[in-house]
């Protein structure tokens, strides 16, 4: 029987994916609890239904990473926030974080919780990096599309704390949805801000819809999904998404580039198959990776 390692990050590459190398943990299973209406895992079998803690990784996860080599950096997660409301009291992820912490492994953590700012204590014993995702600094559209997840403030507020312990921070400006988040003026600001609570990088992304996407936007917003449905009747799917047309995806993409640049901010756009305007890696990695000869993938 083979030993078990850490699970390897895997996208599928007609998605556009350009992730360096790199292992992931989910320690959470089941819809994620900020319940966002653009959550982009709920075409993944394991990403539905009921959360599911996964408890059992708390024995596992050091056995894994005995068994893993190199020591690329470790995502926290993929696709289910690993601060999401529950981790407060349940504490998965601090745990699996001790564990990746004790074997000096990277670490980068995505999430849209300020509640990361509770295990900075591990984030500086190893090279760490986080991605915080923040949409919009409107409390007014953040309580529409991500209803139980902390408010942009917070978000904001965790950033600045983070960066002032020199933890590198990322911010994933994720789903940029078409007649609702994307107005330069409201941007600008967006970013302004971002540049001044210390964040190193913007990585931005277009909304791509999963399947169910319109049906749960028709009951928040009939209007809006109206008119998401006629913009995006020119696009096409991959991978289980929906993309924009690509001549509105490049014109989105240059536009927003522009600003995040004018800021000193390094800039990436993620799974918009345009690479070529990206001043750096768009997860963020450059900022916790080890230099090494080695390769797995």
């Amino acid at each position: 029987m083979s030993q078990k390692k850490l699970p390897k990050f895997n996208s599928p590459k007609e998605a556009f994916c350009t992730c360096p190398p790199k292992y992931n943990l989910n320690p959470y299973l089941g819809r994620c609890g900020h319940g966002c209406v653009y959550c982009y895992a709920v075409k993944f079998p394991s990403f539905v239904g009921p959360l599911k803690p996964r408890y059992h990784l708390i024995e596992a996860v050091e056995a894994m990473v005995k068994n893993t080599k190199p020591k690329l950096p470790v995502m926290l997660s993929d696709s289910t926030d690993p601060y999401q409301p529950i981790e407060e009291k349940l504490r998965l992820t601090r745990k699996c974080l001790e564990v990746l912490v004790k074997y000096g492994f990277p670490i980068l953590i995505v999430t849209k919780s300020n509640l990361v700012v509770r295990d900075l204590d591990l984030l500086t014993k190893t090279r760490s990096v986080v991605a915080i995702t923040i949409t919009t600094f409107k409390d007014e559209i953040a309580k529409q599309i991500e209803p139980k997840a902390p408010l942009p403030e917070k978000r904001i507020k965790a950033i600045h704390f983070l960066a002032r312990k020199n933890i590198p921070v990322v911010a994933r400006i994720d789903p940029i949805i078409p007649f609702l988040n994307d107005d330069e003026k409201d941007f600008k600001l967006l970013v302004s801000t971002l540049a001044s609570v210390g964040v190193k990088q913007v990585t931005v992304s277009t909304l791509k819809p999963a399947k169910g996407f319109f049906k749960k936007m028709e009951k928040i917003n009939p209007k809006l999904s109206e008119k998401l449905k006629k913009i995006y009747s020119g696009g096409r799917r991959i991978a289980g998404y929906l993309y924009l047309p690509e001549e509105l995806r490049f014109k989105y993409i240059k536009k927003f580039r522009s600003i995040v640049l004018s800021q000193n901010l390094n800039f990436a756009s993620c799974r918009e198959n345009l690479p070529q305007l990206n001043t750096t890696i768009c997860d963020g990695t450059a900022y916790c990776q080890i230099q090494t000869k080695l390769r797995i993938f």
